[in-house]
């Protein structure tokens, strides 16, 4: 007789596990742990128990269902408990879940706002339409047509980072034998998207460099923006790292700056050799901070630094809109540097430009110390020999 909802109910454990059948090879075995719902069936010459559920989690209408769908795939020639073992197997190995297992790893060195980002733009765009296959059978083209339909959007840069974030999820997941191989490298960016023209940032040429250093002195706005312009034109670091520095990172006795991996956009640590000029300077900015963890605070909230647009805003004050930024500062030292025969793997290092693997990062920061000490004083020694020249010529010409 076939089971009901009371008998199931009602039935009792026994000294020994005992069986109710409801038909077809379907029971539930009771036994005192519980009771399970079981289907014994025969694929080929085996005889095989398959597990549909515990009760009353699974109701009998339920284990029922499960049956059904099972002998109808039994039926059709497979086995249905090897069926559900491939989808299981399909289910962890989904792009998606690939992807949040590589993410547990990757952002381990990352800051958590980035790594936050980086899932938050494969949520948006990549899992809606890749996220449920499995990575086995993902082919080259879906990657390409899910960062084309972000392209279409306007979106080119988050196109890009979209395909590179693929490219290592891929490789993660061969690395650890989820995958055979990486389908991403089959496809470059400019193979399937919009070709960008490079950003060249404004910049003066060399022989203005006196005439903009002469302004900056002569700077009649807030002595942090003065300050600022002075300090990045001897360091050239780049805006951020600049307005976002701390005090916590200088170590004024041993002149020498070090800003950590997670305001460095290769995301690994920087040295900033402090020239005689550059400590100058920061003993200014120390009389003005009045105990501020920031080098470079606000205006309006002190916690917060400065914005970006603090310097540039400045310099188009100075009559320099169009003409130069402050991401100018790197491209005319690295010129002048360069033209002064300083070894171009110094300058690279100092401008931070290097590509940098995890391996190396540790370490890459810390190269050619002495001798970009060097250079950084020697750059200093030449801005303040244009400034001199600068403020002669103005002096003659009066």
């Amino acid at each position: 007789m076939a089971l009901t909802d009371t008998a199931v109910r009602q039935a009792k454990p026994a000294d020994k596990p005992r069986k109710l059948t409801d038909g077809a090879g379907l029971y539930l075995l009771i036994n005192k742990t519980g009771k399970y719902w079981r289907w014994d069936y025969r694929h080929g010459d085996k005889r095989r128990t398959m597990a549909l559920g515990v009760y009353p989690a699974v109701s009998l209408a339920e284990a029922r269902a499960r049956h059904l769908d099972a002998r109808k795939r039994l039926a059709a020639g497979e086995d249905p408990m090897a069926v559900r073992k491939q989808a299981k197997q399909n289910q962890s190995t989904t792009f998606e879940a690939v992807a949040r297992q590589w993410w547990g790893h990757w952002s381990a060195e990352r800051s958590e706002r980035h790594a936050n980002q980086v899932l938050a733009r494969l949520k948006a765009d990549v899992f809606p339409e890749i996220g449920h296959r499995p990575v086995t059978e993902i082919p080259s083209s879906a990657f390409r047509d899910t960062v084309k339909k972000i392209e279409a959007r306007g979106a080119l840069d988050i196109a890009k980072r979209a395909l590179q974030t693929c490219g290592q999820i891929m490789r993660y997941a061969v690395a650890h034998d989820l995958a055979e191989r990486n389908p991403v490298a089959d496809v470059r960016p400019a193979d399937v998207l919009k070709a960008r023209k490079k950003r060249n940032y404004a910049r003066v040429d060399a022989k203005e460099l006196p005439a903009l250093l002469k302004a900056i002195d002569d700077y009649v706005g807030g002595a942090h923006t003065r300050l600022a312009l002075q300090l990045m034109a001897l360091t050239f670091v780049r805006t951020s790292e600049l307005i976002g520095a701390q005090w916590n990172e200088f170590d004024l006795e041993a002149a020498r700056w070090d800003i950590p991996a997670e305001r460095m956009k290769m995301k690994a640590p920087h040295i900033v050799p402090l020239s005689r000029q550059a400590l100058a300077i920061l003993e200014q900015l120390k009389a003005i901070s009045y105990g501020n963890e920031l080098v470079f605070p606000g205006d309006v909230k002190r916690t917060q630094p400065m914005s970006n647009n603090t310097i540039l805003y400045a310099l188009y004050r100075m009559g320099y809109r169009g003409r130069m930024t402050g991401h100018g500062f790197r491209g005319v030292a690295s010129t002048t540097l360069h033209e002064h025969g300083w070894p171009h793997e110094h300058i690279e290092l100092q401008l931070a430009h290097q590509q940098r693997d995890d391996t190396s990062a540790a370490y890459n920061h810390a190269l050619y110390l002495r001798q970009r000490g060097k250079m950084m004083q020697a750059w200093a020694d030449h801005l303040d020999t244009l400034r001199n020249s600068s403020v002669s010529s103005t002096a003659t010409s009066n």
